[in-house]
């Protein structure tokens, strides 16, 4: 039997230190992995049991790294267990086979956005326009595929999140917020396409997934399976579907009952 197993990766399998929600005595918080290190630094991490139990899904199923990180990004993390044959960049922008980008996947995409929503420059420019300076520390476009500033979370004024995601939706976009992130991403670039093309291609017989934000949402629906952490957008929300599991758990220990939850349906599948 073929499972896919599609999970997303910030705030739901690693964590940035911001992200731990290590509320336990120190004594007994959980002993850390760390999985990313940029410019010389660490920066997610795992729980040691989570890097173990995430080597034996690679070992049993399909595992397919998904994410809105470009490609860049993704290839800072250094996941425990055998490299992933498939992973899924730029909120399905882009489809990694062994490392490299598809480029038909990438062309069909690409035609996608041309013909069903608003282009990028037009949503760049807006926001370039409208973001308040005194809370934007950066204005970031990601592969050619979509926008989002980086802010003072403290500052922003959700007033503006929510026009914001009022004028984006006329336009065919979806704006999310994560910690302190606000993307821009066109309604047809979405994690569910790519994942049902790796899919097709393996001839899974069952898939499941995890996630945690808006930009998550598409790809919970599209599978057998899925798991939200508690904390997160889609917790926030309240958000939830028949085939949808909300967990109690929030910050790196979701993310180990995540993975606990994904190895008990590849080995349980029925």
């Amino acid at each position: 039997m073929t499972v896919v197993v599609a999970s997303d990766l910030d705030r739901t399998l690693i964590y940035s230190a911001a992200a731990l929600a290590l509320t336990m005595p120190d004594a007994r918080a959980p002993r850390l992995l760390c999985v990313e290190v940029h410019e010389s630094k660490p920066l997610s991490y795992m729980t040691e049991t989570a890097a173990r139990l995430l080597a034996d899904l690679g070992d049993e199923a399909v595992f397919v790294p998904t994410t809105t990180r470009t490609r860049k990004q993704y290839q800072r993390i250094n996941l425990p267990g055998p490299p992933p044959t498939y992973a899924i960049c730029a909120n399905g922008g882009h489809l990694l086979v062994d490392g490299v980008s598809d480029r038909d996947w990438h062309a069909r995409v690409l035609a996608r956005l041309a013909d069903e929503c608003a282009p990028l420059s037009e949503v760049q420019d807006h926001l370039l326009r409208t973001a308040d300076p005194v809370w934007v520390r950066k204005h970031r476009v990601a592969d050619d595929l979509f926008a989002y500033l980086v802010v003072e979370r403290e500052l922003l004024r959700e007033e503006w999140v929510k026009e914001l995601g009022e004028w984006a939706e006329n336009r065919g976009w979806t704006v999310s917020l994560q910690g302190r992130k606000i993307y821009a991403v066109p309604g047809p670039l979405t994690k569910s396409a790519a994942m049902d093309e790796v899919a097709r291609r393996t001839g899974a017989d069952l898939t499941l997934a995890a996630g945690d934000s808006l930009l998550d949402a598409d790809l919970l629906l599209a599978v057998d399976r899925g798991w939200r952490p508690g904390h997160g957008e889609l917790a926030d929300a309240d958000w939830t579907a028949p085939a949808i599991r909300a967990l109690p758990e929030r910050g790196v220990l979701a993310g180990e009952r995540i993975l606990r939850e994904f190895l008990r349906a590849v080995r349980s599948p029925r």
